[in-house]
């Protein structure tokens, strides 16, 4: 149990770039004194760097994850999530599909059932999910891809994008805060997204519950423009401002 939580501390920490032990506290639902202990242990270890009550990742392990790796973490919520994200596309929709590991897993959920769907996306790997699927044509953004997550971003990305109308868009992200809106981790990518958003007649969040409250580096959209929020059974409910801002929260 020790062992799993510390393990899920340096995933939030690779995730968010650098948080606080209150903020730790509220995304584990441990004490702070249990944080503090954690991450004395994990800094000793060499796999936190502690400064002025927050923690980041030591310098040289600061590079992004790939989304493998994000892939494997949670996997069992992002799936549900995915599940019930992908149950909201009809036959004859057009829809975004941002790239990202809970994105993935929508496109994973699609029935192979649906006709005449059109799916617009940024990522390489959701383009060859959704291969198997007959009555789904599969437009790609072009655009620079950015490897470890698969994702194609500008120059060009936005280009394609100008050009289409969404009926819905499943946003993947790194924080929904009531305030700060959603936001993600990389520019490059944020820039795409915020674009998607803006295309797109209702915008769904997929995102688990570590990302409730959360704010990230880069501005995406914010919470009054979200139709749906796709969470997953947490140990704390969403926080209240989030639930007054967005109607149609579901957690699966």
């Amino acid at each position: 149990m020790i062992e799993g939580r510390r393990s899920e501390i340096v995933a939030l920490v690779r995730q968010h770039g650098e948080l606080s032990v209150t903020e730790l506290s509220g995304l584990l639902g441990v004490s702070e004194v249990t944080v503090r202990s954690d991450l004395n242990a994990l800094a000793q270890a060499g796999h936190v760097r502690r400064t002025r009550g927050r923690v980041s990742l030591p310098l040289d392990l600061r590079r992004e994850a790939p989304l493998e790796t994000s892939m494997r973490e949670h996997s069992a919520a992002k799936r549900r999530i995915g599940q019930a994200a992908a149950a909201l596309v009809q036959s004859g929709d057009t829809v975004f599909l941002d790239v990202g590991s809970t994105t993935s897993e929508v496109a994973r959920a699609l029935s192979p059932s649906l006709q005449d769907v059109t799916v617009v996306t940024n990522g390489l790997n959701i383009a060859l999910l959704l291969e198997r699927l007959p009555g789904v044509r599969v437009i790609v953004t072009g655009g620079t891809l950015r490897p470890l997550q698969h994702s194609l971003v500008s120059p060009y990305a936005l280009d394609v994008l100008r050009h289409i109308h969404a009926d819905r868009l499943f946003l993947g992200c790194n924080g929904v805060h009531a305030a700060s809106g959603v936001t993600n981790a990389n520019h490059e990518e944020a820039e795409v997204k915020r674009l998607m958003a803006e295309q797109a007649r209702e915008v769904v969040v997929v995102a688990d519950h570590r990302k409730l409250g959360v704010v990230s580096r880069a501005f995406i959209t914010p919470l009054e423009r979200v139709t749906t929020l796709i969470t997953d059974r947490a140990a704390t409910a969403p926080p209240p401002d989030v639930l007054a801002l967005v109607k149609d929260v579901r957690a699966v």
